[in-house]
């Protein structure tokens, strides 16, 4: 936060304005084989060897499944309007399609019963990456059928949930998904062919698409939202040589437009064609068939954490991430890094919402995601004090304002996350909650960052 401005307090924000916390099902829920759940591609991943550090799984995480009574609770103390979840492909339909698990449906109903006994508005998330494991080995995200499938899979949540949760999140980040699972392999399945990551992106659209449609004429509400959660990372050049500038453009055009351009106006941008064509996919990249299948929705989720900044450098080999970048380097962050070696640079976030607002000027926006990890440490009282989370979260609450203040149409923020989770393939050392989880116990404690927020959210500190 920039010292020389006067600080902010919630009141600040429009009335109608929602300030929540997010998880994830894989990375908090455990109980991975109990009552009907089966198998999904993370399950198979993490129980590779060598595929996450340390080994570790999803397996347990944080218990979710079994504490979200008490989680629930934690939020209500926290102060939250609303909480972002995922629901378990796998829980709830366990063949991937067809029969659909009882228990599992009856879990996410307690879920959100709870949350709304307690003033907490369910938001759901229907695809955070684990995809059943079944379906994988039907061909996954790479068959043209999963588009269909993953219609069957909306249509079955919303007839379950849709008396409870009106707020939807088709996918989250599809770029993830697709080009960290299908290029550079370090996200379930682990696959590394580029050309595979832009035909998954190319079903992730349609899907999605398909999705909101259907949930649209599944029992009906006028107070339905419908969206997808985007990380349009800013790509920004190290340098103003013309050779810089076009490949972070490439990047951006891999990490953003090759999601944000059908989301918001059905089409995929020429740099994306283009290298699709350069990979040979061209006639699976279809953009006669985005346009047809286009769907709006009702609000843009975007989740921010950094920006990527890009050199580069003529004849190495792509970057798996963004593979038809050429010549792309991504350069080391200005300034201080979070535990995942990201840079704090709050003004992207705002330079992002002021982006989306340019492609879509009348279109609501919601933060998703924001935070950071940060290599927390107990005292000796069992507190946990987070000075760097707490001006983290302070200088991008910061930001959004500034986005406001300009015309953007944001209307909520929520801080990913509110437990210490499983992060993916780096296991448990990376620390993103607002509340602690014991590695050994699983009990949880509210970091001085979760009681910041709860302060702020009432009006009591300001940002």
């Amino acid at each position: 936060m920039d010292e020389n401005k006067p600080g902010i307090s919630s009141s600040d924000f429009p009335s109608a304005f929602v300030w929540g916390v997010a998880t994830s099902a894989y990375q908090i829920e455990g109980a991975a084989s109990e009552d009907g759940r089966s198998p999904s591609i993370w399950d198979e991943f993490s129980h590779t060897s060598g595929r996450t550090r340390n080994g570790e799984t999803g397996d347990v995480a944080a218990d979710h499944y079994h504490r979200y009574r008490e989680d629930v609770a934690l939020m209500k103390d926290l102060g939250v309007d609303a909480y972002r979840f995922s629901i378990a492909w796998p829980r709830i339909l366990p063949g991937g399609v067809g029969a659909v698990n009882s228990e599992g449906v009856a879990f996410y109903r307690r879920l959100c019963e709870e949350l709304r006994a307690h003033d907490i508005t369910p938001f759901a998330t229907l695809y955070h990456w684990d995809l059943p494991l079944t379906l994988h080995e039907r061909g996954g995200w790479l068959n043209p059928e999963s588009v269909g499938w993953f219609a069957e899979y909306a249509t079955v949540a919303k007839e379950a949930l849709g008396d409870l949760v009106t707020d939807w999140a088709t996918l989250n980040e599809p770029h993830c998904t697709a080009f960290l699972g299908y290029s550079e392999g370090v996200h379930a399945p682990g696959s590394t062919n580029p050309a595979d990551a832009f035909a998954v992106s190319h079903h992730l659209n349609l899907a999605h698409f398909a999705a909101v449609r259907a949930m649209r004429s599944t029992r009906p509400d006028r107070r339905d939202r419908f969206g997808i959660a985007l990380n349009l990372i800013p790509a920004w050049p190290s340098d103003d040589a013309p050779a810089t500038v076009r490949a972070a453009a490439q990047a951006d055009a891999i990490h953003s437009g090759m999601f944000a351009e059908p989301t918001l106006h059905g089409r995929y941008p020429d740099a994306v064609r283009q290298m699709a064509a350069r990979f040979g996919v061209a006639d699976l990249v279809d953009g006669a068939e985005i346009r047809e299948a286009f769907e709006p929705i009702d609000f843009l989720g975007v989740n921010y954490y950094n920006v990527n900044h890009f050199s580069h450098r003529a004849g190495i080999e792509p970057l798996p991430s963004w593979p038809g970048a050429e010549g792309a380097v991504l350069d080391r962050p200005p300034g201080e890094l979070t535990d995942m070696g990201w840079g704090v640079e709050p003004e992207g976030l705002t330079w992002t919402l002021q982006r989306v607002a340019r492609w879509a000027p009348d279109l609501p926006v919601i933060v998703l995601e924001n935070g950071a990890a940060y290599p927390d440490e107990v005292d000796d009282n069992g507190a946990v004090i987070d000075p760097e989370r707490i001006r983290y979260i302070e200088q991008h609450i910061a930001a959004v304002k500034d986005a406001i203040d300009s015309g953007v149409n944001v209307i909520g923020y929520f801080v990913w996350s509110l437990l210490d989770n499983f992060e993916w393939s780096l296991g448990y050392d990376m620390r993103f909650g607002l509340v602690r989880v014991d590695p050994e116990t699983l009990d949880r404690t509210v970091k001085a960052s979760g009681r910041w927020y709860r302060d702020f959210i009432s009006g009591r500190v300001r940002a």
